[in-house]
């Protein structure tokens, strides 16, 4: 580790990475489980990390494993594996920095995801069900009721944990050691019990739920309307416990429901980020993971955002059409939010082998999936696992600290990546598909198999939205899943053209309408009042923006729009105002901004290839990704993007440019990165 210079200690994130002082260090990392290891394991566990090329190490400091009672840790002096200052000041002496994960959930695999479980089985900390019951989570190897995100009793429980891992790893805080990001904590989709009604219907939160409202709505004659209940007020209002809506009137309560969910998590981490602060745990970035379909769980970005600098992805995907889809699709609105906070586009646990309990994931599934987030925009990640330890299979380094074969991908990627000075070039896509999160708010709300959550549903393989309730209320149609056929559609219709283009929310709806050529907003009839707002001064100021299927005549909760916006073609616009849910007008509003907008399109053949082109600050075409997600080798014509010769960066195979197109072998289920060179 580099030692800081006088007026250079400031830690910040960076397009490229994470600014350490003077030098901007790559967000490569490799976790490691300090306790699951024997010390005298971690030198050669840590520079195996360091062999494959990282620059950092990941860890997370489990409460539950560190506690002997209540007050009462141990950080090494009874233990010797659990000596966290002692492993964290050996990564610094190893040339590592450190990324922090001090919870207080981790999941890790660990049974009650790494908190004590006097604390889980604490009344006063339990989430509540709509029934009134704990809310038990059944995952191996012992299902545990979990916390509630607002239970005033489990905040106070954590910040003595939070002060005790103050006490050990502060003194360890960059420029005085080498922790230079603190991760509060972990995938926080209300411990995977995310349905809408799922939880949390414990008191403290319903005092949330009630402040919530006060603070939305100000007036009591205002809650009266929407709610369509003379009778209730601030102080006696309470969450709808099952999905019972009639029309569209009646969706407010429910999605106020929903949204107060966002809120209640988004506030829980600003909590546990002030805590980490106190306890002297503060002076470095902070951030946090989401989770698989993190669309579909109560995760805001635009709140989370407010709570923590970074916001990463978590990747465990098999490789298969619908797979690369779905890693396009989150990777590529990563990216675009990334874009506008100048971070980089992070995995915080990008799959390295899988626990015993998931279905098995292959070297060539973690491959692929490593490859085709880095061709839709990641730039930089944490392999997850780097060293393997119990209740995880097939990690590259083992528990021991030896290099297993499996390793030597990780570090030609790694070094490929350092090489080519990745995490410094850009996908450049004209058009942005901007999902709003009032939108997906609905989808959570409808979704009709609960309590099987609508993220669960999508990472089990289906569309969170095709599985919501198709009752009408009043629209014409179900408004989600028709919403979700339109943005289906628009990705075909663009994947035929060969036009690049990223998805988008309205956190970062500002930078989608400045920057891109054409902003396409889904709408199901409804949207924030401030989204209008921005869609209406970007087509005012001449920027090509279209609303579909339908014209927002409502807010986000279905509550009629004050001054609805007018979306009446002009003469002078070059795209549609508005696009229905029509495939003849969608094909020739494609064709049409394709000519009119000088998109640019990327050749590929056959259909079933796709390709991305990555640039540096100049424009130059410096690296292209081929994917093939089928289970057949496909013979590949594709875009040279002006390029004369490619090398891929992996094997070494190269290729030359005939009439502006390579020509190429790619195997099944697998990505090719190409050096480009003139």
């Amino acid at each position: 580790m580099a030692r800081p210079r006088k007026g250079a200690q400031k830690v910040e994130l960076v397009p490229a990475g994470i600014r350490v002082g003077a030098e901007v260090v790559p967000l490569l990392a490799g976790s490691a489980h300090y306790w699951r290891l024997e010390p005298e394991a971690w030198r050669s566990a840590l520079e195996g990390i360091r062999g494959l090329g990282l620059t950092l190490l990941d860890t997370y400091v489990p409460w539950g494993v560190h506690e002997r009672g209540t007050g009462d840790f141990d950080f090494g002096k009874v233990e010797p594996k659990l000596d966290v200052a002692r492993f964290v000041r050996l990564a610094g002496e190893l040339g590592l920095y450190v990324i922090l994960r001090p919870g207080p959930h981790i999941n890790a695999e660990l049974t009650c995801f790494g908190i004590p479980e006097r604390v889980i089985w604490t009344k006063e900390c339990q989430a509540v069900s709509a029934g009134g019951k704990p809310v038990a989570l059944p995952v191996p190897p012992l299902a545990f009721p979990v916390p509630s995100y607002a239970s005033e009793a489990f905040h106070a429980e954590a910040r003595v944990w939070f002060d005790a891992v103050g006490k050990e790893l502060a003194p360890l805080v960059w420029p005085n050691g080498p922790i230079v990001l603190l991760q509060v904590d972990n995938e926080g989709a209300m411990y995977f019990r995310d349905g809408v009604y799922d939880q949390d219907y414990h008191a403290d939160a319903i005092a949330h739920y009630r402040a919530f409202l006060k603070d939305k709505y100000a007036r009591v004659e205002v809650l009266r309307e929407v709610l369509g209940d003379p009778g209730v007020t601030f102080f006696n209002v309470e969450p709808p416990r099952r999905f019972n809506a009639k029309s569209k009137r009646e969706l407010a309560r429910h999605l106020d429901w929903a949204e107060f969910q966002e809120a209640l998590i988004a506030g829980a981490f600003v909590r546990y980020r002030t805590a980490m602060e106190n306890a002297g745990l503060g002076g470095v970035p902070t951030s946090h993971n989401l989770p698989l379909s993190e669309a579909a769980t109560p995760l805001d970005p635009l709140r989370v955002g407010q709570a923590v600098e970074l916001l990463g992805l978590d990747y465990y995907h098999g490789a298969s059409p619908p797979q690369r889809n779905e890693i396009a699709r989150r990777t590529s609105e990563l990216a675009v939010r990334s874009a506008a906070r100048e971070h980089p586009a992070f995995a915080c646990e990008l799959g390295a082998g899988y626990p015993p309990f998931f279905a098995p994931l292959s070297e060539g599934d973690n491959a692929f999936t490593a490859l085709t987030a880095l061709a839709y925009g990641l730039r930089g990640y944490n392999v997850y696992m780097a060293v393997e330890r119990d209740r995880w299979i097939n990690g590259p380094i083992d528990p021991k600290g030896r290099v297993r074969p499996s390793a030597a991908a990780w570090e030609r990627l790694t070094r490929a990546l350092i090489r080519l000075r990745f995490a410094e070039l850009a996908r450049h896509t004209p058009v942005h598909l901007l999902l709003p999160r009032s939108l997906r708010r609905l989808a959570r709300v409808m979704h009709a198999f609960g309590p099987l959550s609508a993220a669960l549903f999508q990472v089990l393989g289906g569309s969170a939205e095709d599985a919501c309730f198709e009752d009408e209320l009043g629209l014409g149609a179900s408004p989600a899943v028709e919403a979700d056929q339109f943005v289906q559609l628009l990705e075909r219709t663009l994947d035929r053209a060969g036009i690049p283009y990223a998805f988008s929310s309205d956190d970062v709806a500002r930078h989608s309408l400045k920057h891109a050529r054409w902003t396409i907003v889904a709408c199901p009839g409804a949207l924030e009042p401030d989204l209008v707002a921005r869609v209406t001064r970007a087509r005012e100021r001449g920027r090509a923006v279209t609303v579909g299927p339908h014209a927002p005549l409502a807010d986000g909760s279905f509550r009629p729009l004050a001054e609805p916006a007018a979306y009446v073609q002009e003469p002078s616009d070059m795209v549609p105002a508005l696009l229905p849910f029509d495939e003849d007008a969608v094909v020739r509003a494609v064709a049409d901004a394709q000519v009119r907008l000088e998109l640019p399109t990327l050749f590929a053949e056959p259909a079933d290839i796709r390709v991305t082109v990555h640039r540096d600050a100049d424009a130059v075409p410096r690296v292209l990704f081929v994917i093939n997600a089928t289970e057949r080798q496909i013979e590949a014509k594709v875009t040279s993007a002006g390029a004369s010769e490619a090398e891929d960066a992996l094997d070494g195979s190269r290729f030359r440019a005939t009439v502006g197109v390579f020509a190429l072998p790619v195997p099944p289920r697998s990505v090719r990165m190409l050096e480009l060179r003139a």
